[in-house]
């Protein structure tokens, strides 16, 4: 049974340390960050929405700038008479000298009928003709609107707050690549210590086995050899899943499929050097560049604009209008013979608002608190801002000091265990104290890696709170950068 047992955990080991490369003529396409950032600013789904919106605030504004110009449009129209209307005329025979007044010395009254002849009925006559036909053109432009003015400076500030979004999906996109890109090296460091004090407890366990089979070791000793060798294989199946979920993770992020056969490039101890940040800049930390307080601000404007809108509506507009039109009636449908007749104008329209139930008045004072409710919101959202970054700075420099004391605890377990495994193997030390050597080497690289990982992050977080990326020497946005220069 315990050769047994032997064959099938050893058979294991090629299994997990060898899974990710079974297939050795597809070799993975290793990516360097810069990589991963370059095709996540291509091909993220929020990137696309947000360069998307700023092209639909575009035609937005272009729409709003149509209205300076003359709107023309033009009509035509057809109608057929089912019954005509009917006409009465009366006639006063006196004023053309007759007589054949009435009792009160009116006038006798004669009515045409339908026939053109006269009877005593009071019949009428059927007036217009059975088609009517009309075709025109019309045109307005308006001459003085000062709120369709203010409207025009609000369509440009939709265009410029569609690009800081923009620039603040970048923004989000950069620090979710670099996060995700950070924990696959983590997840891939961490497999890399869990195999290797997997190999180290069944190198125990093998040596343990052999000594054991010539009496020098007991059989409580296999026994726990055996145990930590057991208690290593789950510590190595889960990093090597973490490893995996990290990197999918990754290939969502940038908007890859997931199925497609990349890996990360480098390690953690590459950003190790660039640890050493300046804290004591922290005064100078400005949140000048930051998305969200740019976007307040944009809002902030547009928000005064909209005021001047609801005030600019007590002042009277004037348009200039133009109308030209043909009708002719007939009776058939002979249309060479119909005689057409033009109409046409020119005119100016004032429009003087007077009194509209105070509307106007409140719509005013709407916008005024709406310009208050966003003025306490920036001012909280700054302050939670200023927080942020006390943090991550914190962070950037509890992980500093981690890193330094995690890196001597490193060396000092490595020793320590070289130590235990000598002394082990000469007698002068126990198991126990060489699985406590192993725990403590294995806790102390982990923590190195964590370390390094922590302040990354934090730093990456910082970067992107302070939004200094994306943004050109003059506080322009610069939405084309690819990172060539990273």
């Amino acid at each position: 049974m315990r050769k047994i047992l032997l064959s099938v955990v050893s058979s294991l080991l090629p299994v997990l340390v060898f899974a990710q490369a079974a297939d050795t003529t597809a070799a993975p396409t290793l990516l360097s960050l810069q990589d991963a950032l370059k095709i996540a600013l291509s091909e993220n789904a929020s990137v696309k929405v947000a360069d998307r919106e700023i092209e639909r605030t575009g035609y937005a504004r272009r729409g709003t700038y149509a209205s300076l110009f003359p709107q023309v449009s033009g009509s035509g129209s057809y109608q057929r008479t089912i019954k005509k209307q009917v006409m009465y005329m009366d006639f006063d025979m006196s004023a053309f000298g007759g007589g054949g007044g009435d009792a009160d010395g009116a006038g006798a009254a004669v009515d045409m009928t339908a026939g053109g002849g006269s009877s005593g009925k009071n019949d009428g006559f059927e007036v217009g003709r059975w088609n009517t036909w009309s075709a025109g053109v019309s045109a307005s432009m308006p001459l003085v609107n000062a709120q369709l003015w203010q409207n025009l400076r609000i369509s440009d500030q939709d265009v410029e707050l569609a690009v800081e979004k923009a620039r603040s999906s970048r923004l989000e996109t950069v620090n979710q690549v670099k996060q995700a890109f950070f924990s696959c090296l983590l997840a891939r460091e961490a497999f890399e210590v869990y195999k290797s004090a997997y190999e180290n407890a069944l190198e125990n366990y093998e040596q343990i086995e052999r000594r054991y089979q010539v009496q020098r070791a007991s059989e409580l000793e296999l026994t726990r050899a055996k145990t930590t060798l057991s208690n290593a294989i789950p510590n190595v199946y889960d990093a090597e899943s973490a490893m995996i979920l990290a990197l999918w993770q990754l290939k969502a992020v940038m908007g890859v499929d997931l199925d497609s056969n990349i890996d990360v490039a480098g390690a953690l101890d590459d950003y190790a050097e660039h640890m050493l940040y300046d804290l004591q800049a922290s005064e100078e930390l400005s949140l000048a560049d930051n998305s969200t307080m740019r976007q307040l601000a944009i809002q902030a404007e547009q928000l005064a604009d909209a005021i001047k809108v609801q005030q600019y509506a007590f002042l009277p507009s004037l348009a200039l209008s133009f109308n030209y039109s043909i009708n002719a009636m007939a009776n058939d449908y002979k249309f060479s013979e119909y005689n057409w007749s033009p109409y046409s104008f020119v005119g100016l329209s004032l429009s003087v608002p007077i009194f509209s139930g105070g509307q106007r008045l409140n719509a005013v004072r709407q916008s005024r608190v709406q310009a208050q409710e966003l003025e306490i919101q920036r001012v909280n959202t700054e302050r939670q801002l200023k927080i942020s970054i006390r943090q991550y700075l914190n962070q950037m420099e509890t992980a500093m000091k981690s890193y330094s004391s995690a890196l001597s605890a490193a060396e000092t377990a490595q020793k320590a265990y070289d130590i235990a495994a000598k002394s082990y193997h000469v007698g002068r030390s126990t198991l126990t104290d060489l699985n406590d050597a192993q725990l403590a080497l294995t806790q102390s690289r982990l923590g190195v890696s964590q370390a390094v990982y922590n302040f990354v992050v934090a730093k990456a977080g910082l970067e992107g709170t302070l939004g200094a990326d994306f943004i050109d020497g003059e506080g322009n946005v610069q939405l084309n950068k690819t990172y060539d220069n990273e």
